[in-house]
């Protein structure tokens, strides 16, 4: 079962997500308690590759709140768990492409934090303008065959 904990909505709007990646992460305790809270925000977050390692900077993780002196630092550098195949995969379509990693969703599965995230180019202002207008335009016709269904 899955329970999903923050989502990067920002993210589809400012990028053209071309492929995903599921990622584990690298947590200390008081971090995966305001998990649970649902404590979290991905906005202004990004995943680097440094080392042949990838790291997520940026993502915000509330401090947890019966948590005493040795609480985590809310914004501190993690580091994310994948397989070597995939962070060489990542790191040739960085490199070649010009793309990005972007992180899209923060969820639970089986008990483990996971991190989705998207491999992701970015869009020129017109292109988020059209993309807001066909989100509009379906809304309507939603809207008009709710209503022509009653």
């Amino acid at each position: 079962m899955i329970k999903i904990i923050a989502k990067n909505r920002k993210a589809y709007h400012d990028y053209h997500i071309e492929d995903t990646y599921e990622a584990g992460i690298s947590l200390v305790g008081t971090e995966v308690k305001s998990l649970r809270d649902g404590k979290a925000n991905l906005k202004e977050s990004y995943v680097i590759i440094k080392n042949n390692e990838a790291f997520l900077f940026g993502c915000h993780i509330s401090p947890y709140s019966h948590g005493n002196l040795q609480n985590h630092d809310p914004v501190r550098t993690r580091k994310l768990l994948l397989h070597r195949k995939e962070i060489d995969k990542l790191l040739g379509n960085i490199n070649q492409k010009g793309l990005a990693l972007v992180p899209l969703k923060l969820y639970f599965k089986a008990g483990k934090a996971k991190l989705e995230i998207g491999l992701a180019k970015g869009k020129k202002q017109y292109e988020k303008r059209d993309s807001i207008k066909e989100r509009e335009a379906n809304r309507e016709i939603e809207r008009h065959m709710k209503t022509s269904k009653k």
